[in-house]
């Protein structure tokens, strides 16, 4: 986890840093883009170094839980396995860590030394709720952002077609016809639909 954090904020182990991890959250409907990119960033990075040593488990499980459910929403479309960019790597991360928030670190860790004062069960399930809520926003808000794009890039391709469409010949043709999208020259029936 802290090797993939470290890679968001410091472009570490071939990483894109906090500018490149920015535009590609930007592109996958995560704005704004620079705070998701610290935010992903920082989780992962303190999470898993906090995860390691055993330090406030329950809320560091619970919040590295929460980045990886994000993120294997986010490469679910190309299916299951890593090597196609799927959501597998980021689901066993994120179920490994969860485990972790709900089990506690066990006796060698610094919630053992320090008596549980970081990692008792009434903290976990606080954790696991305010995560779970802030899960859930993140996605609600990503997919808000994803179909306004969807919506503003069919509108300006729909009033890209009637601009240039009539000004590009001064009589109907096969060829002008054509161009127009599958939608504006099929049946009446076939429109597009809104998701």
């Amino acid at each position: 986890m802290a090797a993939h954090g470290s890679q968001k904020l410091f472009g570490w182990f071939g990483g894109g840093g906090l500018t490149g991890t920015a535009r590609h959250l930007e592109s996958a409907g995560f704005r704004p883009g620079r705070l998701n990119a610290i935010v992903a960033g920082v989780t992962e990075t303190a999470g898993g170094v906090l995860l390691a040593a055993g330090l406030a488990t329950p809320s560091t499980g619970a919040a590295v839980t929460s980045t990886m459910a994000v993120a294997a929403a986010t490469h679910a479309p190309q299916g299951f396995f890593a090597m196609k960019g799927g959501y597998e790597y980021p689901a066993v991360l994120g179920l490994a860590s969860g485990t972790l928030a709900l089990a506690g670190a066990g006796k060698l860790s610094l919630d053992e030394l320090l008596h549980q004062r970081l990692g008792g069960g009434r903290l976990a399930l606080f954790s696991a709720v305010v995560t779970a809520g802030a899960t859930a926003l993140v996605l609600r808000r990503r997919q808000a952002t994803l179909a306004e794009q969807t919506e503003t890039s069919a509108s300006a391709a729909g009033s890209e077609n009637l601009t240039t469409g009539p000004a590009t010949s001064t009589a109907p043709s096969e060829a002008s016809t054509s161009s127009l999208p599958r939608e504006a020259t099929g049946p009446a029936d076939n429109g597009p639909v809104n998701a």
